[in-house]
């Protein structure tokens, strides 16, 4: 099994109070931004200017298999990131639609792993819109280049439980990756956003913030990244929370990813007051693309 992670110890993430993000909105919006950026804020339905490339409101009482699998490429029945050291076996079977909202759901259960026999204490659910297979010259379910990923959600609490939605590239390499959002579930009301990238050396290395609300451990949220080819917008709830600026433009193609982690080297393992199950519960997943270019026009 190949094995990495989005989380990597020792690597200095940028962290701050709520009072000193605010400085940094403030001071950013101060600066001139360059034609090539398109700051125009999020679409809303269908605006001028955007095409609605992917959209999954989960409908019925089945998850599209059309968008979405319900593992890593290394599909084995399962899977998992150990590089994260993370607990949990994901399998098919915790992935529902329910409700209209899409249910990935973490349960203290105990299974074997049928490749190596490792044993597995607790078991959860992700989708991606990418392959389940190592071939990369197979079709991915959805893969785009540059875009503004909308998803609505309602991540849950509890210690030991990890909310992420994410995208990694195409190639089945690891870097770069844009965290939209990680969330543990003993720190709710922290929205975690994160980039992870190799630098002009190789080295792996990493980029981060955190926007703290009290309101955001209640009920679903609507997240939102805007990925341009020179610039990346976070947003919680129409609001811009932070912007990257890569200092080469990121161009490799992308895949979605949405999971709940159970345990981990970042958020610790679950104790006594998680409650098991737990849902990490999506709404509706939505991505526009300019449709211009947006290294031209913002129109």
């Amino acid at each position: 099994m190949l094995k990495w992670t989005h989380y990597f110890s020792g690597i200095t993430m940028l962290r701050r109070s709520a009072v000193g993000i605010a400085l940094l909105v403030m001071v950013v919006a101060l600066q001139p931004l360059s034609a090539a950026y398109c700051d125009t804020l999020q679409p809303q339905e269908n605006p001028d200017g955007w095409n609605l490339v992917f959209q999954d409101n989960f409908p019925g009482q089945r998850l599209n298999t059309e968008n979405w699998v319900t593992c890593y490429w290394w599909d084995w029945e399962g899977c998992t990131n150990e590089g994260s050291g993370e607990d949990q076996w994901y399998l098919p079977d915790n992935v529902s639609v329910r409700g209209g909202a899409l249910r990935l759901e973490a349960r203290e259960e105990t299974v074997e792993e049928a490749t190596n026999g490792e044993t597995y204490a607790y078991t959860s659910g992700m989708v991606t819109t990418g392959r389940s297979e190592s071939d990369t010259n197979a079709p991915g379910k959805f893969i785009f280049q540059y875009g503004y990923v909308e998803v609505r959600a309602d991540p849950p609490s509890g210690q030991g439980l990890w909310s992420a939605i994410w995208l990694l590239p195409e190639d089945h390499t690891s870097k770069p990756e844009i965290d939209m959002v990680e969330i543990l579930g003993n720190q709710p009301e922290t929205l975690e956003m994160h980039v992870q990238f190799l630098d002009e050396n190789g080295e792996r290395s990493s980029d981060g913030w955190e926007w703290y609300d009290p309101e955001l451990a209640e009920g679903a949220h609507t997240f939102a990244v805007d990925w341009q080819p020179d610039l990346i917008i976070w947003y919680l709830d129409g609001t811009e929370v932070w912007r990257y600026t890569p200092e080469s433009p990121w161009t490799t193609p992308m895949y979605l990813l949405i999971n709940l982690a159970v345990g981990g080297d970042w958020g610790g393992p679950p104790d006594s007051s998680t409650v098991f199950p737990s849902e990490f519960v999506v709404d509706y997943v939505r991505i526009w693309q300019r449709k211009a270019d947006p290294s031209e026009s913002c129109s």
